[in-house]
């Protein structure tokens, strides 16, 4: 090789050589900067640098923001380095992710201040807008939509347009809507058209928005904002009434349930039963050691512990009423007032050995997974455990009524409801059909206390928060009558549930019974009268 040749490698080597160390290194970018200004230590250099860490839309992007909000990434100004500090401890480069031995010993946490966590909170959601999973989108929309973050604006319209789910659509819409509520050089066609989607949307979150617009608006916009208002408040206070309604019902299923075991023993026996309450209570405690038994052995079958517990409850309450009844009332019949004193002592009884035998505190009873949570319909929210409550008591009374129309033992209990001496002279045992109506009764009030676990304290006293209610239902709708029973019961609660709000819980009920005294004064037979023993007497 000649010297000439060789002269030109070595002068294009230096050249090369030279090149590479003025090129930046590959891995320079908007996302390295903005990282890299975390470390200069000011609150307004970590939220611009938030800022350009969502634009960058590095996959990293949204490790470095979390670690931030959790306190967790750290900075050395004197390198410009930052590192985040994991769980386990273990220290990792932000830029590349790659482990290191431990912190500079200069290295301090990056600090958030009130302004900082809004703004890392909004870059979290719009990290998330984008995401594959269509429930982390509506909710980083609905994270947008409260903070109405202007930054985010070109983020969410980048998500509306690539957007097709319509329930996460609708979402982007809200949001991008709430962020042009707040911006300043908004033109008004865009605001009219924010403040209808509000308008639209229709919620307490929406009034909310409105309520909080800058006064200074456009005549235009402003006469917008309070029609809006206007609408909102009318569509929730319509909301508001069905809500009410619904209570209502639910309250009315939850008397109902209780009551109804009552109104068969009172209707075709007479007996004033003061214990039950306390039948309800035992169902309510069946319940709880069936799924204790669950849970120490069988776990896997937990979801299934209240279908369990239903036979199971009505067989141990009801074998108790008619251990009652065959070693207490049959002694007592045509003495309702010894019949009331003697079934509030084994009320008393039954109180004292629940305690003796579970103590005086609360007992845990958890919901299955099909009875957790809850879903809306419009603005009012419907839980799953008290809709099912309603279901199974439907279900109840349905069976009940089949029982009393469709089987020998129904038409006997209706015989002796019409006429009890008549009945015994046609051959019916009425001291057989008096133990099996008061099983009856007791046991479904057993299964009323299964399902009463769901919504209540689990204690030696639950059934005592009943028994004059379910007195109430079975007076006011007709002794005996099942019918009137539930007419009683729902007409009960949602009056019990629209009186709540003019006159607070307690005069409500106040109310309640001072109604259903004067209802008496005219229809002393309640609702549905029926005829019977009670009523012959």
């Amino acid at each position: 090789m000649s010297l000439i040749h060789l002269s030109r490698l070595l002068f294009a080597a230096v050249v090369i050589a030279w090149a590479a160390a003025a090129t930046p290194p590959a891995f320079a970018g908007p996302y390295e900067d903005a990282v890299a200004q975390f470390a200069e230590g000011s609150f307004a250099d970590s939220e611009e640098a938030v800022g350009k860490l969502v634009a960058s839309g590095n996959p990293r992007a949204a490790a470095i923001i979390t670690a931030l909000q959790d306190g967790c990434l750290y900075k050395d100004e004197d390198t410009k380095l930052v590192f985040i500090k994991g769980t386990d401890d273990k220290i990792s480069n932000a830029v590349t992710g790659e482990a290191v031995a431990a912190l500079p010993d200069n290295a301090s946490k990056v600090r958030l201040n009130n302004k900082l966590r809004r703004t890392v909170e909004a870059a979290m959601a719009g990290l998330t807008l984008m995401s594959p999973d269509l429930d982390k989108r509506i909710q980083a929309a609905q994270q947008v939509f409260k903070s109405h973050d202007e930054a985010m604006l070109p983020t969410v319209e980048a998500a509306l347009k690539a957007e097709k789910n319509a329930a996460a659509k609708q979402a982007f819409v809200e949001a991008r809507a709430s962020i042009l509520l707040f911006k300043a050089d908004a033109s008004d066609p865009d605001k009219l058209d924010a403040i209808a989607v509000m308008k639209a949307r229709g919620d307490q979150d929406a009034l909310a928005l409105l309520t909080g617009m800058p006064a200074q608006q456009s005549a235009a916009v402003s006469n917008a904002i309070a029609g809006a208002k206007a609408s909102i408040d009318r569509n929730l206070a319509m909301w508001s009434l069905v809500q009410n309604g619904w209570y209502g019902l639910s309250l009315g299923s939850v008397l109902l349930l209780a009551a109804i075991g009552l109104a068969i023993t009172f209707g075709v026996m007479g007996v004033i039963n003061m214990a039950h309450g306390e039948m309800v209570m035992l169902g309510a405690y069946t319940t709880f050691v069936v799924q204790e038994a669950i849970r120490t052995h069988y776990p896997a079958l937990f979801d299934y512990s209240l279908l369990i517990a239903v036979p199971l409850a009505f067989l141990v309450a009801g074998a108790i009423g008619v251990l009652i009844e065959r070693s207490v009332i049959r002694f007592l019949y045509g003495r309702p007032l010894e019949t009331l004193l003697a079934t509030w002592g084994i009320s008393l009884l039954l109180q004292q050995a629940v305690r003796t035998i579970f103590g005086a505190n609360n007992r845990e009873v958890g919901n299955p997974s099909w009875m957790s949570g809850a879903f809306d319909i419009g603005q009012i929210t419907i839980t799953y455990n008290r809709l099912w409550i309603l279901c199974f008591t439907l279900a109840v009374f349905a069976l009940l009524l089949a029982m009393l129309r469709y089987t020998s033992l129904g038409l006997e209990m209706r015989a002796v409801t019409q006429n009890r001496r008549m009945a015994a002279s046609m051959g019916i045992a009425t001291s057989r059909v008096d133990a099996l109506t008061f099983g009856l009764g007791s046991g479904i009030a057993g299964i009323a206390g299964v399902a009463l676990s769901q919504i209540d304290n689990v204690s030696p006293n639950l059934g005592q928060s009943y028994i004059i209610d379910s007195f109430m239902v079975v007076v006011f709708g007709g002794v005996g009558n099942l019918w009137g029973t539930l007419v009683g019961a729902f007409s009960l609660g949602i009056a019990n549930k629209f009186l709540e709000p003019f006159a607070g819980a307690v005069l409500g009920k106040i109310a309640i019974l001072v109604l259903i005294i004067l209802f008496i004064q005219k229809r002393p037979r309640g609702l549905f009268a029926l005829k019977g023993r009670a009523v012959e007497a």
